[in-house]
């Protein structure tokens, strides 16, 4: 029998599901006209953060069950009002799925390109051009260079 090998942009989350972390996303970080920016819930940012979240499709589809209980229905079906704040209410409990989800919205939401031009930076990765760091007093590092190892050398 030849194994099944799933497809690698199949995402673990049902329509609904997906629905609802997208409404999250833009509670937690909502467009803004002013600085010209997207919201979290923007359809690249979105995709990148469902790839994110995927390796902890768990959690995160337990928080999401969690949220539905909490709202006593669809968490999708709320207004917006209700949904603010319900979202306000459920944060404080901290689930893993939750803090997984507000990880992972921040990380997608600052590496996309519009958001760092907004902020006046260079959209590109840190490395391997680098940023230049201003030097310190290196003489801070003498008291552990001068200590002995913390470690055992291997035979």
């Amino acid at each position: 029998m030849t194994p099944i090998i799933p497809i690698a942009n199949e995402q673990p989350w049902s329509s609904g599901q997906r629905t609802t972390l997208r409404l999250l996303a833009g509670l937690m970080i909502p467009a803004s006209a002013r600085h010209g920016v997207p919201g979290a819930d923007d359809e690249i940012i979105f995709n990148d953060i469902l790839n994110t979240l995927a390796p902890q499709a768990g959690r995160v589809s337990e928080m999401l069950r969690d949220l539905d209980a909490f709202a006593g229905q669809p968490f999708a079906t709320l207004s917006a009002a209700q949904q603010d704040s319900f979202a306000q209410t459920f944060r404080k409990h901290r689930s893993p799925g939750l803090m997984a989800a507000v990880s992972a919205t921040v990380q997608c939401y600052y590496r996309d390109d519009r958001v760092m031009h907004s902020l006046g930076m260079e959209a590109r990765p840190p490395f391997p051009g680098g940023f230049e760091v201003e030097q310190g007093d290196w003489s801070l590092l003498d008291p552990v260079r001068r200590r002995s190892p913390l470690y055992r050398d291997a035979p």
